[in-house]
């Protein structure tokens, strides 16, 4: 399947008429097995990648050239799954968006989402979120557009709003970023029913969640408002980060590695590393 396929199927999505959670992946493996176990999006968060390449919090000090080459690895390593990523503030400005669009688009991915916070972090900020000018938002936006090169790509508008400045001024941000023309509006901080309600019938364009609290974890009550990816967090990166630190510990304390358990089996490994189309390939190019 090719980029432009992968993009329509995350288009699909969008139209579709439910809701669905996506596979949070990092790294070429996950992504194949979330493609096995018939995730039909995945989803590559700029906190994930940071963790990933650097092994650093998610505090924008990896570079957008990082962050392509690491979505390169992962969508190369899939066979059909599209994969959002998510492109932070577009690493500078709205000339700086165009050029992570191009080069986004160039990695592979099916869709990407550009936000209006202020980042990085400026100087006494303390941690607090701010958020960029809403023109300033619009203009974004509209440069994201027109670094998209594949009509098939899609450009999501994200804000922190709800969480920062309230629904009115949510409500403002998200009719605005509609009208430039982008696929859909990504929702972080919605933590109620009646927040999502005051925006949900705001635009004509799908929703996506950035989080999904006990509240609104109801996939049907999610599909009514309009609400098409819902996303879980990234607990495959943590559950990895235990698995690895457990056995190292294990093995450190002494454990015999016959001893160590929740590791894969031989089956599994040979499954995520393709290994069958690999001893074709040998069969067929090396005699």
């Amino acid at each position: 399947m090719n980029w432009s396929e992968r993009r329509a199927a995350l288009r699909a999505v969008l139209a579709g008429p439910v809701c669905v959670h996506p596979a949070s992946v990092h790294e070429p493996v996950g992504v194949r097995i979330a493609e096995d176990l018939g995730f039909e999006v995945g989803m590559f968060a700029g906190s994930t990648g940071s963790l990933a390449v650097l092994g650093a919090p998610d505090l924008i000090v990896l570079t957008l050239t990082e962050f392509a080459q690491q979505a390169l690895r992962i969508n190369r390593a899939a066979a059909r799954l599209p994969v959002m990523v998510d492109a932070d503030h577009g690493y500078g400005n709205a000339l700086n968006v165009k050029r992570t669009v191009e080069e986004l688009e160039t990695a592979g991915v099916a869709g990407l989402t550009i936000e209006d916070t202020l980042l990085p972090m400026p100087y006494g900020a303390a941690g607090k979120t701010q958020l960029i000018p809403v023109a300033e938002g619009v203009g974004k936006m509209r440069a994201a557009l027109a670094g998209r090169q594949d009509p098939a790509l899609v450009i999501v508008a994200r804000t922190s709003a709800m969480q920062v400045a309230g629904e009115a001024e949510t409500i403002a941000r998200i009719k605005a970023y509609a009208e430039t023309g982008v696929n859909a509006v990504f929702l972080v901080g919605v933590t109620s029913r009646a927040q999502l309600d005051a925006v949900a019938g705001a635009v004509p364009i799908p929703l996506i969640l950035g989080n999904t609290p006990p509240v609104l974890a109801d996939r049907a009550y999610l599909a009514a408002r309009g609400v098409r990816i819902a996303l879980q967090g990234h607990l495959p990166f943590a559950a990895a980060i235990r698995a690895i630190h457990d056995t190292l510990k294990a093995l450190r304390d002494g454990a015999a590695p016959g001893d160590v358990t929740g590791v894969a089996s031989e089956a599994l490994m040979k499954q995520v590393t393709r290994d069958a189309d690999y001893r074709r390939w040998i069969g067929e190019f090396l005699g």
